[in-house]
Order: C-alpha cells, then structure tokens, then sequence
C-alpha cells in the first residue's frame, strides 16, 4: 500500500476552501468598487451644482433681506459673517429691502451676545436703524435660519424675501427656501475673501448630501 503525504499547499481542502473564499471576496470587492465610483461622482456632481448658484438676475425688490448666521467671534461678528453683513447692508442702501432679518443662535455658552444680537449690533453700528433690523436668536442649521425667519416673516406680513449669504452656501439655502416654502425667493450672493473655499466647499458637499438624504427619507 503506498501512502501520499499532501504539502501544506496541496491540499484539495484548502484549495476548495481557498476557491470558495476568492467567489465570496469578489462581489464584495466588486460592490465596494461601485460604491466608492458612485460616491465620487456624486461628490463632483454635489460640486458642480453648489458653484452654479449666482446671485438672482435680476435682483428685484423685496419685503425683507435675510442674512444667515455664522460663527461670532467673541463678541464681534467673525470676518466671514461680516462679509455676509457688509452685502447685506449694501443691497440695504440700493433700497432692494427696508428691513432685514439677521438669524442665527448661540455659538457657546461662555459667548455674550448669539450671532443675530452680533449682527444686529454690527447693523446698528453701521447706520440702520434699530426698528429696521429683525432678530432671530434660536436657529442652529440652515434649515432652521430659514424656517424660523420665514415665522417672523409671517408675523410681520412680509412676502418676499432676498436670503443673503455666501456664494457656495446658496444653492443648499435656496433649496431649502423652496421647500419651505418661500415665494421665489431671491439670492444676495456674496464671494469670500477671507474662507478657504478648499475647506468650506468640501464642508458644503457633506452638508449638501445630508440635506439631499433628509428630502429623499424625511
């Protein structure tokens, strides 16, 4: 009788085991591959339609100017909130709204003033008077910037509005605008000078792709 001693590798068991792993690995591999594809051309398509959005051509008169909040610092309005204001308060003095809605919450608990008191105060320090400024202290998301400036607009009988912000932040707000339901509202986009747009455009992708997901789930 002869006996046959198998090497480590040639055992059939192992290579059968072997085989069924690599058929099992493949799919897994092959799904992941697509994944990450479409997930990149998402991304550059998220990219694409964020620089589309433009200031609204052309820029007609409305009810209010609402400006979105952004990071106070300290006690003063961070210089990227104070670009958003300083447009603002020039679309204000070429008469394109009378009154304007500054919104946006607490940064942190230790901060004196939330960013629409800083806004406000930043405003006032500018030369609008005080009854023209409207102040929203409670919002901490876009989303909410925008529905609870759209609850004071209702109080106050306004009906049109221009949202004023940056230029990669516009397309995000203006869709949210339309699903809450603003009458064509407008754009006051302005450009940064002071924002690393590597930094917040990759940020707004994210953001833009969490807002997408609420609209499909919620």
């Amino acid at each position: 009788m002869e006996w046959y001693v198998y090497g480590k590798g040639s055992s059939p068991i192992r290579r059968a085991s072997g085989r069924r792993r690599s058929r099992f690995k493949r799919p897994i591999l092959r799904a992941l591959i697509i994944l990450v594809a479409a997930g990149l051309l998402w991304c550059a398509y998220a990219l694409w339609n964020i620089n589309r959005a433009a200031t609204t051509e052309p820029l007609k008169k409305a009810d209010v100017g609402i400006i979105l909040g952004m990071s106070m610092w300290g006690d003063q309005p961070s210089p990227g909130l104070r670009e958003r204001l300083d447009y603002g308060l020039k679309l204000y003095k070429e008469g394109k709204f009378p009154l304007i809605i500054v919104s946006g919450g607490l940064d942190r608990p230790e901060y004196k003033f939330t960013e629409g008191q800083g806004m406000r105060n930043y405003l006032v320090q500018q030369g609008v008077p005080e009854n023209a400024v409207l102040m929203e202290n409670e919002a901490t998301s876009t989303y909410e910037n925008l529905l609870f400036s759209q609850e004071i607009m209702k109080s106050k009988n306004l009906s049109s509005a221009i949202i004023i912000t940056h230029s990669y932040h516009g397309r995000r707000a203006q869709e949210i605008a339309g699903q809450l339901g603003y009458v064509q509202p407008e754009l006051g986009l302005t450009e940064s000078k002071v924002l690393s747009m590597a930094r917040h455009k990759s940020r707004e992708v994210l953001a833009y792709t969490k807002w997408k997901l609420q609209q499909l789930f919620l």
